[in-house]
């Protein structure tokens, strides 16, 4: 007999409560569900408490990308992923992948098995990106819809109408280096030389199979050559200097963050730091 206590929902909701998420509030979300521990509903509870505390008129996203995208396949290149399989295989991918935001399943291997539950829940809705978001609530549309193909962190973006209208960033478990807006104050940051890279990707456009070209600054690898993971070197220096709440969900430590403070914050770092690279 399991003797251990699980935890419920309304646990969730009140410590959720107690950490500062509020009704109406627009919500990108970085979870592990491991860290939170064993909880009554499995992960599907999480999105249910989420929401039940945002209310109908708040909205919760996150990164879902795509599970089958060239990244997945090995290296760290898209088009040399693709250049580098066997022909077999190579012929394969071309003809059988795509990406369709209706159907295609969240990168589970790299984002954990939330996103697909958000991306699956009712009433969800997807942006058009291969390596995109889903979202839930008020906002979902109106911050998800006609994400840029090009340079798809940059003015316009998802990340940028989170800031616009107010958004909060919520680790739930999650490292401080896995904040997604930071690729918003990279394609802001004003650095010489900041790397950049193309890569074709095949997705369902107007009912057809196409390979699209992409450019974008090179989110994997950073933009410019750095040690160390910068994006926890930035949140971690946020956090010291006394920026957002911390508290418990569960067994997790989890931050609440203001996105266009922390953006802002991430932007100065950058632009202090690299800018004699």
């Amino acid at each position: 007999m399991n003797n251990i206590l699980k935890i419920t929902k309304n646990q969730l909701v009140n410590e959720l409560i107690e950490l500062g998420l509020s009704e109406g509030q627009t919500v990108m979300l970085h979870a592990s569900v491991k860290r939170i521990g064993n909880i009554e509903g499995g992960p599907q509870t999480i999105i249910e408490a989420l929401l039940e505390v945002l209310t109908s008129s708040g909205t919760l996203m996150m990164l879902v990308g795509w599970e089958d995208n060239p990244y997945n396949i090995s290296g760290a290149s898209f088009q040399d992923n693709i250049d580098n399989l066997p022909e077999k295989k190579r012929r394969a991918f071309y003809n059988s992948t795509s990406f369709d935001p209706e159907y295609s399943r969240s990168d589970r291997k790299v984002m954990g098995i939330l996103p697909e539950y958000l991306r699956t829940y009712p009433g969800s809705i997807r942006s058009r990106h291969p390596l995109g978001y889903a979202a839930v609530g008020k906002m979902a549309q109106s911050v998800l819809n006609d994400q840029q193909w090009q340079y798809r962190e940059g003015s316009g973006s998802p990340l940028e109408k989170l800031c616009e209208v107010g958004g909060k960033v919520l680790l739930l478990g999650s490292p401080t280096g896995n904040v997604t807006l930071l690729h918003f104050a990279e394609n802001l940051a004003d650095i010489p030389n900041k790397k950049i890279v193309h890569y074709k990707m095949p997705i369902i456009q107007n009912g057809n199979r196409v390979w699209k070209d992409f450019e974008e600054y090179d989110f994997i690898n950073g933009i410019v050559p750095w040690s160390e993971d910068y994006f926890k070197n930035i949140v971690d220096e946020y956090i010291e200097k006394g920026n957002g709440v911390q508290g418990k969900v569960g067994m997790a430590e989890c931050h609440l963050f203001n996105a266009k403070n922390l953006n802002k914050f991430g932007i100065n770092w950058m632009e202090r730091n690299f800018c004699c690279l």
